[in-house]
């Protein structure tokens, strides 16, 4: 025999010892599998027979086990095959069946896990949970006065389930500053109540069932409870006290009659409430209107109106410039659409000027350059109405070099806004100028020292 044929030989040997090793270790695998199913099964009848919480325990540590075992359980992937060369009807590979049985068992195996959990409890605490959710949403929610009185109601017809259940004692609070405030405390209370009976599961399983009997009912009157977003607009308003000012209605509809007056009383918090309130654009623009006209005195609405101007509302932006409050936040808010579209613009450089914002100087005078003459003018005017003298020298060379005599005039009137005594030599100067606007305010330059 040749060296060649000998090598053959061995190799042929080789490739049938490892085919028997392989097959061995698949058939291993099988009857792991096979024992583990056959344990599952009787697992299942276990279970159907537990009627304690011992029993469960039980069950669980050999579902366990059996977890462990299974996940233990290496099943080696199948050889690669060409698509194109496997026929339909070929018989699936041993290890493709076995990954089926593996799969097979797991799935089994979650379904008794789930089955497990079903069949405990309920527990006490569960109870507490259920305690727990009603008090968030009584205290989550706003209540009309008849919701209280419900809630109240409902309340206490839990606290005689519980108190007949767990002979307890557990009566309503009445401290706190709301109703809400006195319900949660009083469910707290009874929390603890269910907390301090220790209930087992097996031994007081019937007082746990009625006890969330008691928790659904109590759930029940609480979804019913008349909450504030279950009235009308109006009847909202009127509950506010927004109507409280009409002694009779002399404009339709009555709450624009209502806002008129507010605003003439100063009542900020009355409008803002119907800005909230009302649904209408009609409403939205008379409110704001009455804000912008209400100037400083409409303080309070700084933060109403910051949100606003932080959606592009230019209305907002005009109502924080009447305000006049300089302060970093709004400055900031009002600084994001100097350098924006023109439509923002105005409204922001208007209300920069009118606050007096010294940190807008530099960002408002960079538009001085701007390619629409618009924007330049309004520029002006608002490092005119600032009335920071670092605008001198950049309004200086607009009304010297710009083509447009309306922007020259913004400037010329910016410098006679500032009114220091070389900016009004600056104007002064262009008293026979080209345009009739910006001689007008060179006339108008007080270069007369004050008496």
């Amino acid at each position: 025999m040749s060296e060649d044929e000998a090598t053959g030989d061995d190799a042929a040997a080789e490739g049938e010892a490892d085919e028997a090793d392989q097959s061995a270790d698949l058939e291993a695998i099988r009857e792991r599998l096979e024992a583990l199913a056959a344990d599952l099964e009787g697992l299942e009848s276990n279970l159907e027979a537990a009627e304690t919480e011992d029993d469960l325990d039980v069950v669980e540590a050999d579902l366990d086990s059996i977890r462990t075992e299974l996940e233990s359980v290496e099943v080696p992937e199948p050889p690669e095959t060409d698509d194109e060369d496997e026929e339909e009807d070929e018989e699936p590979a041993p290890e493709e069946e076995l990954q089926d049985e593996y799969d097979e068992i797991e799935s089994d195996l979650s379904d008794l896990e789930s089955d497990l959990e079903d069949q405990r409890g309920p527990y006490g605490e569960d109870v507490v949970d259920e305690i727990d959710d009603a008090s968030g949403t009584i205290t989550g929610t706003r209540w009309t006065e008849e919701g209280n009185a419900e809630l109240i109601e409902a309340v206490d017809d839990f606290l005689d389930d519980l108190n007949d259940l767990l002979g307890s004692s557990v009566t309503l609070v009445n401290e706190g500053e709301t109703v809400p405030d006195q319900l949660d405390a009083t469910l707290d209370n009874a929390a603890t109540a269910v907390e301090d009976a220790a209930l087992d599961a097996d031994d007081d399983a019937e007082t746990i069932a009625g006890l969330l009997e008691a928790t659904d009912d109590l759930q029940s009157d609480i979804d019913d409870a008349t909450e504030w977003t279950d009235l009308e607009i109006r009847e909202q308003l009127r509950r506010e006290g927004y109507y409280d000012v009409l002694d009779h209605v002399k404009d339709f509809p009555p709450e624009w009659h209502a806002l008129k007056v507010h605003e003439k009383q100063g009542n900020v918090d009355q409008i803002l409430l119907a800005l909230e309130t009302f649904d209408s654009d009609f409403m939205e623009e008379h409110c704001m209107e009455s804000l912008e006209r209400m100037g400083s005195s409409a303080e309070p609405a700084i933060d109403a109106m910051l949100q606003k101007a932080n959606r592009r509302d230019q209305a907002a932006m005009r109502i924080l410039g009447k305000i006049g409050v300089e302060n970093e936040e709004i400055v900031e808010t009002l600084v994001d659409y100097v350098d924006s579209n023109p439509n923002l613009q105005q409204p922001a450089f208007r209300a920069l000027g009118e606050i007096g914002a010294a940190d807008a100087v530099e960002p408002i005078a960079q538009q001085l350059v701007a390619d629409e003459a618009d924007v330049r003018s309004w520029a002006a005017r608002a490092l005119g109405l600032i009335g920071d003298t670092r605008a001198i020298e950049p309004l200086a060379d607009i009304l010297e070099d710009d083509d447009s005599d309306r922007v020259r005039a913004s400037a010329a009137w910016a410098l006679n806004r500032i009114g220091t005594q070389d900016a009004l030599e600056i104007v002064a100067d262009y008293d026979d100028d080209r345009a009739y606007l910006v001689q007008a305010e060179a006339e108008n330059a007080d270069l007369e020292p004050a008496a």
